[in-house]
Order: C-alpha cells, then structure tokens, then sequence
C-alpha cells in the first residue's frame, strides 16, 4: 500500500466514528428535512464507509489495519459488485481482478456497532493492474457512504430510493452479493452534497434482485407474447449449454484471444456452419462473446471447463442428460405424485446411478458445482468454538458423499477429527479425496442413517434432508438425535423455500426435487416442526451462497440446554456433498 491508500485509510476510520445518522443525512442531501428525513432517519442508519485499496500483497494489509487500530484478523469475503464494475470500467475479465471485502469493526459516537468496508485487490510490485490502483486511487470511484436498511421489504425499499432522487441523488448501479445474501443500491451523490463523498449505497439484508431490477434500469418491456416465447424456449438454453460442455468448446476457446468457426470446428470435430449457429446462441446467453476475429470465451463460459474451480460442466451434463429427460414427465409427475424419473427408468435415481458408475460419477461432480455455498460455513459459531476447545472434538458429517465439505471444514480447524458416514461404495473414493489433506483425521464408516456414530460433537446433514419425504426426514433426525449427546450440535444444511413467495432458487429446485428425486425444499418453519418431532430444536438459521442457509439444532432434552430465541442472521456467520441416498 502507498502511503496514499494509508491516509485513505486512516481518515476512513476517523469519519466512521464520529458521524452519526441525523446529522449525515441532511449534509449527504441538502434541503432534505421534516417528514422526509425523518423518513430516512427512522429506517436507515449509518453503517460504514467504504474505500478501495491495493496492497502489494495480504500481510501487507493486515499491519496496515492493525496499526489504524483495525481488527487486522478479520474475515474476508469475495465482492461481487466491485469486482464487476472495475471489470467493465477497465474493459478486463472479471476472472482477473480478485476483489475482496474487509469488515473491522469501529463504534460510532454513542458506541453504536459501525464497520470500515475496505475493498481490496492485490497488486503486486510490476502487475499489470497497477494502472487500474493509479486511476482509482485518483478518482475514487468506489469510495462511498452506506445506510443499512432496517426491515427491508420492497415497498420500503422504493419509497427510500424515491426520497433520494427526489433530493438529487441518481441511481449507479448496484448488486446481489450471494456470499453475505446482502443486495446493495448505489446512487451518485447530489452535485450540492456536503458529506465529502460522490456515492453513497442503501445496504438491504437478503436477496432483493427484483427491486434492483428497476433500480438499475433493467426491467424489460416486452410483450407478453415475447416473454412467453423467451420462457417456452428455455429448454434450448439447456440444450446448448450441456453440447457446449459436450463438444468441450470451453476447453478449446481463449478468454483473451478470439478463435474464428473454422479453427474451432476442425479443434472440437464440429460442423462449421451448425456450430457457428450454435456459437452465437452461446453468444446470446453470455457464455462467448462474438467479435470481428472470431469467438472468444467469458468468465462465465469458463465455469463449463472442466478443470475450472467449481466447474459447472458435470451440472450441465446431468441437466442436459438424464434429468433433462425425465423432466418430459413432468405432468405425470404432478398429475401422480410420483417421480418422472422413476417413471422413466424404472427406479429411483440413486439406484439407477449406484447401476451406472459413470453416471454416478458425474452426478457426484455435479453437486461439488455447488461448493460455493459451502465457503463461509468453517466460520460458523458452533464449528469455530469446537475447533478452539481445549480437548479435540469430533465432527461426523452423515451421508457426506465425497467428503468434500467435511475435508474443507477440517482443513479450516486443524485440532478437528471426523467421522464420514456413507455407503460402502462411496467410502472408498472419499478416501482417496480426504487422506492427502487431513490424512488420519477422519474415519470412514460404511452404512446407513441408522449406524449414525454415537458420541460426536457436531453432526452435519448437508444436502440429505430435501431428498426425502416428511417421514423419512423424521427417521432420519431421530436417527442423528439418537447418537447425539447432550452437548451436540446439529448442522443441516438446505435451501429453504422463502415464506412470501419471492424468487429464490429454492423454488426451481423444489420443482425438480418433486419431478426427479422424489424429495422436496421447505421453508425454515416447516423443518422447525420435523426438528420437534425428533426431540430436538430449533436454535437459529443463517444464509449462505446460492440461496442456502445452515440451520443450527439441538436436542430439546440436555439439561445443559435452554432454548435461544428464534434468530435469522443477516449475513454468513458475521465474520458438498452430493446427496447421496
């Protein structure tokens, strides 16, 4: 960092402290006072201010926060929405600018809970980005005021961002953040505005995509008819994607150089004309770009190739192959209440795959897609806790496929020892994938829900519960309720369906749950009532990437144990497995 970003930084943390929300406001928007004010005031509160920075490299940053009397051990957490908007100011691939947050905690003047948001993208000494850390450092674009939003709901949220405009403040953009289920609204400030900073963002816990739609000028005006035909033709989008993994054009295109059709087809053994066709579908989607030399790659056409960092290529095989069939009955699926799948091929998907180890490979690559919303769970309270006790403790992650998410969560807390629990033909890859990185820290016991371990300390049920019915679910935590102590944890990990019905991935995949597996997605009340059906109870819920969340359960008996009040946290943690039966 130059001495610059230093008293960037340090003035940063001055200003957080000392400022309080009623009298920010009316500097930020001049002539703003009375009911509209009071408006604002009521339902907004100043959170942080933000500032970009570039280290040379991390540890860098940490004596730098230290000495600013920062917390310099604090969590980092990937940010989509810079990341973005310096990938499209500096014309880069996205892929390239590895932008991260920080959070230090500061109090405001009546010792109020504020943060200092420090963005982050490392340029090392000689790095082509130092041009981007030279303009910004210049123009500050980044650089803003934030006001959480209290109670956020989608008409508070428009009549908030009314009153702004109304007082000079255009909208700039903004984003859903799925690491911290966060969306934020960015605006530029009034040319008048007294606050000394050009942007300021109204912060909104959980996913608000809809709101942001008309925010950042998007919302589409189609026809009716035009909408229509766009949703009867997404069966094509699926097609396309599963034969652009098939053909391994990701493999064979460039994120930087373009390829024209003809050096293309000859590379992937494709028809010229048919795949050009092809190619400029993919174009429509945003999976290539299309310009004068050819096709060319972007970051996210890069996530079907299958050495990228959670590929996605397994997903759009599987979803382009066998479900993609089965999902043809889904009339007899609704019509019936049973699976189009079994109805297509005779028998469950977990047999028919356990008869066909290609397809059960692949289907185990397809879920590790998802690993994402696994990377804020090591820092859950319960596992953090159990990774400091004094005397080792035991983690049993039950039907935990390939070990992927317990290897990640014992690779996060070294003094932690496993348990996988699985089928025995599954045991033996899960071996071969957690012995070279936590070597004898995890056992391996081959059997069912009923041979769950006894005696851990934290139990794991990712991804298991939303493959079954209500009565199997029940079995299954009686089973896990059985061989907890009195201490236990319970960790389970599932999309939950949103109680006022707004878009979430949790609703395609109940559809699909319902269509192919015969499980389905529930919303957190309903797993509350399963969880007292099996003596155990409900302490609280967080979210995670991708529309998930990890509730956290204990038995209802311990004495030791006095139920907490019901709490939804407003980010992961504040600071995987395939399913497998």
């Amino acid at each position: 960092m130059t001495s610059g970003d230093t008293a960037r930084l340090r003035a940063t943390v001055d200003f957080v402290t000392n400022q309080d929300t009623g009298t920010l406001l009316p500097l930020l928007l001049p002539g703003l006072d009375g009911p509209e004010l009071r408006a604002l005031a009521d339902r907004c509160r100043f959170a942080h201010a933000a500032l970009l920075v570039f280290p040379a490299d991390p540890p860098m940053l940490r004596a730098e926060l230290a000495a600013c009397g920062l917390t310099a051990d604090v969590t980092e957490q990937p940010s989509v929405v810079v990341r973005k908007r310096l990938a499209l100011r500096y014309q880069r691939d996205a892929a390239e600018l590895d932008v991260r947050i920080l959070r230090p905690t500061v109090h405001g003047p009546e010792g109020e809970h504020r943060v200092v948001e420090v963005f982050t993208l490392t340029v090392p000494p000689g790095s082509e980005l130092a041009t981007i850390a030279v303009h910004e450092r210049i123009q500050e674009n980044e650089a803003h005021l934030a006001f959480e939003v209290e109670r956020p709901d989608p008409l508070v949220l428009r009549g908030l961002s009314s009153i702004l405009e109304r007082h000079g403040a255009v909208a700039d953009g903004g984003g859903y953040n799925p690491h911290e289920d966060g969306t934020v609204f960015y605006f530029t400030a009034p040319a008048d505005s007294k606050a000394g900073y050009r942007r300021v963002e109204l912060y909104a816990s959980g996913d608000h995509r809809d709101v942001l739609a008309s925010h950042v000028g998007s919302d589409r005006t189609d026809e009716p008819a035009e909408t229509l035909l766009r949703l009867l033709t997404g069966a094509w989008t699926t097609q396309a994607l599963a034969t652009c993994a098939q053909l391994r054009l990701p493999e064979a295109l460039d994120t930087r150089t373009a390829v024209d059709v003809e050096a293309l087809a000859q590379t992937v053994n494709a028809h010229p004309d048919s795949l050009a066709t092809l190619l400029r579908y993919l174009a429509m989607l945003g999976v290539v770009s299309q310009g004068p030399d050819g096709f060319r790659l972007t970051e996210l056409g890069a996530l079907l190739r299958a050495n990228a960092s959670g590929s996605m290529r397994p997903l759009a095989l599987m979803y382009g192959g066998p479900f993609y069939h089965s999902f043809a009955l889904l009339s007899h699926a609704v019509r019936n209440g049973q699976t189009g799948f079994e109805q297509l091929f005779g028998e469950n998907h977990f047999d028919y795959f356990a008869r066909h180890p290609e397809l059960a490979e692949r289907f185990d690559r397809s879920m590790a897609a998802s690993s994402r919303m696994f990377e804020p769970l090591p820092a859950h309270p319960v596992l953090t806790t159990a990774g400091r006790a004094a005397e080792p403790r035991t983690i049993v992650d039950v039907a935990g496929g390939n070990g992927a998410l317990l290897g990640r969560v014992l690779a996060a807390h070294p003094s932690l020892r496993g348990i996988l629990l699985e089928r025995p033909n599954v045991i033996e890859a899960a071996r071969r994938s957690l012995v070279p990185t936590v070597g004898d820290r995890c056992t391996y016991h081959a059997g069912d829900f009923a041979d769950v371990p006894p005696g851990a300390d934290v139990y794991v049920l990712s991804r298991v519960l939303h493959d079954w019915d209500d009565d199997r679910c029940r079995e299954i935590l009686r089973d896990c309720a059985r061989a907890m102590p009195a201490h236990a944890d319970l960790l389970i990990i599932e999309r939950l369906l949103p109680a006022d019905g707004s878009a979430s991935l949790a609703t395609a995949w109940d559809l699909h749950m319902m269509c192919n597996v015969g499980g389905r997605e529930r919303r957190a009340d309903h797993y509350s009532r399963l969880l007292e059906s099996a003596g155990l109870h409900l302490v609280d819920r967080s979210p995670l990437p991708l529309d998930a969340h990890v509730l956290h359960a204990r038995k209802v008996a311990s004495p030791a144990y006095v139920p907490a009040p019901h709490r939804v946290a407003a980010s992961c943690f504040e600071g995987s497995r395939p399913a497998s039966r």
